[in-house]
């Protein structure tokens, strides 16, 4: 029989993920961002002294505050609702009515089964249906929901929501190319390969109008 340890790993080794949404705690903003640093700070130099490090050696006496406040502050930033980028939209008013695409968008995340990073891109596109967002505001959005601890398939689930929201449309779709480094640098150590995931809403969904934009991120980008 396996015991609970078993399966959990089980689930992580599989990327399995349990909701389309992150979870988090009702309570998860009730301490200040200082006290989760000075929390995570003791955490980490437990971690790094049960491992048997010397913790008073001048290249790790600083280790356990930059490790916290980089949690807190960078690569899990966008745990905080208060960092959501405004997405500011406007009216569409050159008519342009083709699908437009940002691609080639670098992504950063982590692995929330093993807390490891996550490198890619992010390929993003959405017909207007009035209103049209900032170029940048896609970046952001993007940057925003993979400053997690993520599943990939979520990640790219959230960026196609959250733009299908600011839009108001349902014409929008992404597709993410990414290394995973709990497959590449432990487990079966496969340095070669990548995970594919993509999200497709609205005309997206039309053969026609996905291959479209399928054929957009494949052309060479060339300045």
């Amino acid at each position: 029989m396996r015991n609970n340890d078993d399966f959990q790993d089980e689930i992580g080794n599989n990327h399995i993920s349990s909701s389309a949404n992150n979870p988090i705690r009702e309570d998860a903003f009730d301490m200040c961002d200082e006290d989760k640093i000075n929390a995570i700070k003791k955490d980490v130099e437990n971690i790094l002294k049960t491992l048997g490090m010397d913790l008073n050696d001048d290249s790790l006496k600083g280790t356990p505050n930059r490790v916290a406040k980089m949690f807190v502050k960078e690569i899990f930033g966008g745990l905080n609702p208060n960092k959501k980028p405004k997405a500011s939209t406007f009216a569409n008013s050159y008519k342009y009515g083709e699908m437009l695409v940002e691609k080639n968008i670098t992504l950063y995340s982590t692995c929330e089964h093993h807390l490891l990073p996550i490198i890619g891109r992010a390929h993003v596109a959405y017909i207007s249906n009035g209103t049209v967002v900032g170029l940048s505001k896609m970046n952001r959005i993007v940057d925003y929901y993979a400053k997690r601890p993520q599943v990939q398939e979520r990640l790219t689930m959230q960026i196609v929501q959250e733009l299908q929201k600011v839009l108001e449309t349902d014409d929008v779709a992404c597709v993410i190319d990414a290394k995973h480094l709990c497959v590449n640098s432990r487990g079966i150590r496969d340095i070669e390969s990548s995970t594919v995931t993509s999200e497709f809403g609205g005309k997206f969904k039309e053969e026609k109008t996905r291959r479209e934009f399928l054929d957009y991120i494949r052309l060479e980008t060339n300045f």
